[in-house]
């Protein structure tokens, strides 16, 4: 017997017993994705304008007087760096490595390591170096970016000079504070603020165009290359500032899961790119006509009337542009504990309706932490110019790397087509990594110490956590074993069900070895439970749960979650039901095991890595709480190991 068709969905019309999908309200969606993306997907490249073009020249404008070719020459290396990486690497060649729907540096590790089988040290490398330049850039965005706005009070009158930090570090910490009620009720504001942000950038900048026409001369390439040759040291470090102008790309790529391929390149061709270039324009021709503009040439576009409108829109937009990165910084952390990159970490979902809101209670303190840090350090957003960049160029080259892979071993594309495609933007990566690495000394360095900082407890936990699984397969013994064994010594069974969580489905549970040894009982049903993160952004429900019987008292049951969900076991045991597995939850109980880890004088790792690792393992977040195990069924027994 046939199924009855289901009823048609909205935007669905149903003929003929088939479900055809509605053309308006396919596009209705298209738009509203399209309206999203400008929000969360270009806050951050949106608000470059406030401090791109004023860095980059003012380093040759300080030196010597304003002139044309100098100006074009800085205009031509943003508007070629926003077509040739923006454009050309983002938007139309990495939107396209998505590992099923997802994007950001951690999925393209994952689809590289998938892509090259046994061969993923390097790779799991890159994605380590990826993710810990992520977190170096997403604490300087919000401090710089907010800075920047704020500063644009002192035009309207000099009295608010001595409160522009106070007011910054206000902004950033009622941004901070607020993340732990979700974003879902003011999220909904941010796609039409940008819009009207873009709007204002693109009639402010084509308003002034005029003053200077021949601005458009600096879509010929040969200035920036003019300029380079001219000016060589300062035109390096101009270069390095020119970065400033492409900052947020990566979101282009790590929000793909979001909101789709296809909205995020028509939000970019036709309304972000052309109001950056506008703006741009404007700003180059208005420090041609006015020399002295260059002071702040981005609120300088502005009329005196509207001055005070546009330091308010550009707060709020600066604050859109800061909540996208504290949102993709906790993204990004719940990625790489699945991945098993960093330790647990209590991670709290703050809507019901879409799974990817969380709160992450440690990573936002530590952000907020370092955000007001940086503000107090350097006091105005032109200081901070120089820390920022670094962590961007970096993260592209290590982009572009794992973009190499995958082409090369996903895509199956000949050695000599990958090289040849991904060489030009491997150097242009380069070149501007070393134009930045020029600004250590002035700054530069607070986002790599960071970042080294953070990649060394990410390759210490993955280490150790290797060394650790390898030496708890050595000490135990194999599961079947013990399943033959238990088959024919028969000890004494007591009523309920026993669940052991493990990490080794082929090795018997350490927690089920002490209820042997010390309780010498054995429960009438035993599920030895393995969960288990794929290297893959979502698993098929269906394919969620495995169960199988390896005795009639003990069953092995498998749990797959892909990097970007959240484990939530209760709901995996109601799934095995329909595969045979009857349990009574007021009769279960879950045998966790506690390691209790020592620092050893032989091991894998030196002493102070084992000491880190230990300190790590502590404060990792219980497994009860992480996997949503009902806290009053849970026993755990302890275990002492040397690391």
């Amino acid at each position: 017997m046939s199924n009855p068709a289901p009823a048609p969905t909205a935007g669905e019309t149903k003929t003929s017993g088939a479900q055809v999908p509605d053309p308006t309200a396919d596009r209705k969606r298209l738009w509203a994705l399209v309206l999203g993306s400008v929000g969360v997907v270009y806050g951050d490249i949106g608000t470059s304008p406030l401090y791109a073009f004023r860095e980059a020249l003012i380093h040759t404008a300080s030196r010597e007087p304003v002139t044309q070719p100098m100006v074009l020459g800085v205009l031509s290396m943003i508007l070629w760096a926003l077509i040739i990486i923006v454009t050309t690497k983002y938007v139309i060649l990495l939107l396209r490595a998505d590992n099923n729907g997802e994007g950001g540096a951690l999925s393209l590790m994952a689809l590289a390591r998938r892509a090259m089988a046994k061969r993923t040290g390097f790779v799991l490398g890159l994605g380590i170096i990826g993710a810990a330049l992520f977190y170096g850039d997403a604490v300087v965005t919000p401090a710089i970016s907010v800075l920047s706005s704020v500063e644009g009070l002192k035009l309207v009158t000099p009295i608010f000079d001595p409160y522009v930090v106070p007011i910054t570090i206000g902004i950033i910490m009622a941004l901070f504070l607020v993340q732990s009620r979700g974003t879902s009720k003011v999220a909904v504001f941010f796609g039409p603020i940008m819009v009207v942000w873009f709007l204002a950038l693109a009639v402010t900048g084509a308003s002034h165009i005029a003053d200077e026409p021949a601005v458009f001369l600096a879509f010929n390439p040969a200035y920036a290359v003019e300029f380079l040759l001219e000016h060589k040291t300062v035109g390096i470090i101009a270069l390095g500032s020119v970065l400033l102008a492409v900052t947020g790309a990566e979101s282009l790529y790590a929000d793909l899961g979001h909101f789709g391929r296809k909205p995020i390149q028509i939000a970019w061709a036709a309304l972000v790119f052309p109001s950056l270039t506008l703006n741009y324009l404007g700003q180059g021709a208005l420090v041609l006509s006015r020399p002295e503009a260059l002071e702040n040439p981005f609120f300088l576009l502005a009329p005196d009337w509207g001055l005070i409108p546009m330091v308010l829109l550009a707060t709020m937009a600066t604050a859109i542009a800061a909540q996208a990165v504290i949102t993709g910084a906790f993204s990004l952390t719940r990625q790489a504990i699945q991945l098993g990159i960093l330790p647990r970490m209590e991670i709290r979902h703050t809507s019901g309706e879409h799974a990817g809101q969380i709160y992450l209670p440690r990573v936002n303190k530590l952000m907020l932490l370092t955000v007001i840090i940086l503000v107090l350090s350097f006091k105005s957003s032109g200081n901070l110019a120089s820390a920022y960049g670094i962590a961007v160029t970096g993260t592209m080259v290590v982009t572009a790397l794992l973009l190499f892979v995958v082409m090369r071993y996903r895509w199956r594309l000949p050695l000599a087509v990958a090289l040849l495609v991904i060489s030009p933007f491997l150097l242009i990566d380069l070149t501007f990594l070393g134009a930045n690495l020029l600004k250590v000394l002035d700054g530069g360095w607070v986002p790599l110490v960071m970042a080294a900082t953070l990649a060394t407890l990410m390759a210490t936990w993955v280490r150790g956590t290797r060394i650790l699984a390898e030496k708890s397969r050595r000490d135990s013994l194999p599961l079947l074993d013990v399943v033959a064994m238990l088959e024919r010594s028969h000890p004494h069974q007591v009523p309920g069900t026993a669940m052991f969580l493990t990490s080794t489905p082929n090795v018997a549970p350490v927690a089920l070895m002490h209820n042997l040894k010390h309780n010498k009982v054995l429960h009438e049903q035993n599920v030895i439970v393995t969960i288990e993160v794929a290297q893959e952004p979502h698993i098929d429900p269906e394919s969620r749960v495995t169960v199988q019987s390896l005795s009639p008292r003990i069953m092995l049951m498998r749990v797959f979650y892909g990097y970007m969900e959240s484990p939530n076991l209760p709901r995996a045991l109601a799934a095995a039901r329909k595969l045979g597995l009857k349990y009574d939850i007021m009769s279960t109980s879950f045998f966790l095991g506690r390691r209790s880890l020592r620092p050893g004088s032989k091991g894998g790792l030196r002493l102070w890595q084992n000491r880190l690792y230990i300190s790590l393992a502590r404060n990792a977040s219980d497994a009860t709480e992480f996997f949503q195990i009902p806290s009053d069924r849970v026993i755990e027994l302890g275990t002492q190991m040397t690391i």
